[in-house]
């Protein structure tokens, strides 16, 4: 008899195992219904684990949709979605939470940023602090970002440029694309006298860049495995080197110095000096520690937050608009009927920018308006995007609708990426090649444009897209004006030029040889 009992709650046992483990996810449950990439998705993760683990992610999930559809199943508990309406449309601007996911990668010093807190209730709070001063209308008529413009363009940029030109010498363009984007963004952050100059000081620039750049290739394990570095430490084995802890140590301290340096200028009003950016957090971070509490914030743990909010929006800022510039110069080397077209388009402003003669930058909006850069810099953007990468958000409670499926439960990961949706060919034809005329008016219908527009995700869309996307364009823009009214660029060396499979991309070679020549 206790035999038979044992024997009956072992199968049992087994029978709930076999229900939960494998009849339920693969053929009852709501996601049952929806494509699955690989046979083994509904009961287990590992498959697309080791396909992000191999750096495949992007064209293992783009490949899935290309077979399957606009909804495919990734994991037990993961969707990707690949379309607009009833897909980013719903999940992006519909409120899902975003995934943990986030905070795992992209925290630091302790605390979480505008760009990684989970909730939208406390990043909207935040966002509403910043998105001013991001605005288009700010930063084309700032006089602080002005300055940091006529700086870097004529004092740091085209001199470099120029002294290659004399001396016949190549440049690596991505490695002083990393620089520009660093200088450009730290100084509008914290004020032209102190920010970086990355440009010039090139021993620092490597320097910096191999400690920032030393953790990414152990990111997949804060992403997705963020339970295996504790697991293993048990038992003295690591994942992770230890020199990824004392780089962000480092960085750490990096940020928090410029953080102080900003903070002692806060008083000052010259746009050379004054810490805009760091200055409007601080102010709005007062301005709510008095409301909810009466009181200041403590002055530690507010240096701790402006500092985590400050390094990321430069690290993020620097690195995504030194790779869209890269793969621009890549694209526009190969094209010189594109270099030409653009630079007698940009001999239209006044003044030009012209060097060593001139002395002053057009107007930030004459250089927005201009048809031929604009497209330029969206083709690229849509080819290269330099966050092709899921964006991970959760489906809410207590069910929801996407791409045709009903009743999807809460708390699944659902991914859109840019990678997949800028290839859609139905949208974009020949989606694999940079054909800036796409974006052109006058060689497109108005509703051709508008639905390229509506697939166009290089920044995310919705409440939480990038906030620094205007920033960005209005940095690339300058960029690419200052540099094509100079000076064509030819390509010396570009062997593994195709970007990694990440979130984050870069060339596989980390470089791109060029060679100006003046004009």
């Amino acid at each position: 008899m206790a035999l038979s009992v044992i024997t009956l709650a072992a199968a049992a046992l087994v029978a709930l195992i076999l229900y939960k483990g494998i009849i339920y996810p693969a053929f009852i449950s709501p996601l049952a219904k929806i494509p699955n990439a690989h046979w083994s998705v509904p009961l287990s993760p590992v498959w697309m684990l080791w396909r992000r683990f191999r750096m495949t992610n992007n064209r293992t999930i783009q490949a899935a949709h290309e077979r399957l559809g606009p909804l495919v199943r990734l994991g037990p508990s993961e969707l990707s979605i690949n379309c607009v309406d009833e897909g980013i449309k719903t999940v992006y601007t519909g409120g899902f939470e975003k995934h943990d996911w986030y905070p795992r990668v992209f925290g630091s010093l302790g605390t979480v940023s505008m760009f990684t807190m989970v909730g939208t209730k406390t990043h909207a709070t935040r966002k509403r602090m910043l998105s001013n001063i991001y605005s288009k209308s700010t930063l084309q008529t700032s006089p602080h970002l002005r300055l940091v413009s006529n700086a870097i363009v004529f004092d740091r940029l085209l001199p470099v440029i120029q002294e290659s030109v004399e001396s016949n010498k190549s440049l690596d363009v991505h490695d002083l694309d990393m620089g520009l984007t660093m200088d450009f963004v730290s100084c509008y952050l914290f004020g032209l006298r102190n920010g970086t100059n990355h440009i010039q000081d090139h021993d620092y620039r490597k320097k910096w860049l191999h400690m920032y750049l030393c953790r990414k290739p152990f990111e997949f394990y804060h992403q997705e495995t963020p339970k295996l570095q504790g697991w293993l430490s048990c038992v003295g084995l690591r994942v992770i080197p230890k020199y990824c802890d004392e780089a962000n140590e480092v960085l750490d301290v990096w940020a928090l110095d410029l953080c102080g340096r900003a903070a002692n200028c806060l008083d000052s009003t010259d746009p050379a000096v004054e810490p805009i950016v760091y200055k409007q957090l601080k102010q709005s971070l007062d301005k709510q520690s008095m409301k909810e509490t009466g009181s200041k914030q403590d002055h530690k743990q507010q240096q701790i937050d402006i500092a985590c909010e400050m390094y990321d929006q430069l690290t993020a800022g620097f690195e995504t608009s030194a790779v869209g510039l890269t793969y621009l110069f890549w694209e526009l080397s190969k094209h010189p009927e594109w270099q030409e077209k653009l630079r007698q388009e940009l001999l239209t402003l006044n003044p030009p920018i012209k060097f060593p003669e001139g002395a002053d930058l057009p107007s930030a909006k004459a250089i927005d308006n201009l048809p031929i850069l604009e497209a330029i810099i969206t083709e690229t953007l849509r080819l290269h995007a330099p966050i092709p990468g899921i964006q991970p958000r959760v489906t809410p409670s207590p069910s929801c609708s996407l791409a045709g499926y009903d009743n999807i439960p809460p708390n699944i990961r659902v991914n859109a990426q840019a990678y997949s949706l800028h290839r859609n060919p139905d949208v974009f034809p020949d989606p694999e090649s940079w054909q800036p005329n796409r974006w052109l008016k006058e060689e497109s219908l108005p509703a051709e444009l508008e639905e390229r527009r509506r697939w166009f995700w290089a920044f995310g869309s919705g409440g939480r897209m990038c906030v620094g996307s205007n920033l960005a364009l209005q940095e690339s823009k300058l960029v690419a004006a200052a540099v094509y009214t100079n000076f064509r660029t030819t390509i010396v060396n570009d062997e593994d030029i195709q970007e990694i499979d990440a979130y984050t991309v870069h060339p596989k070679a980390e470089k791109l040889i060029l060679k100006f020549h003046s004009v």
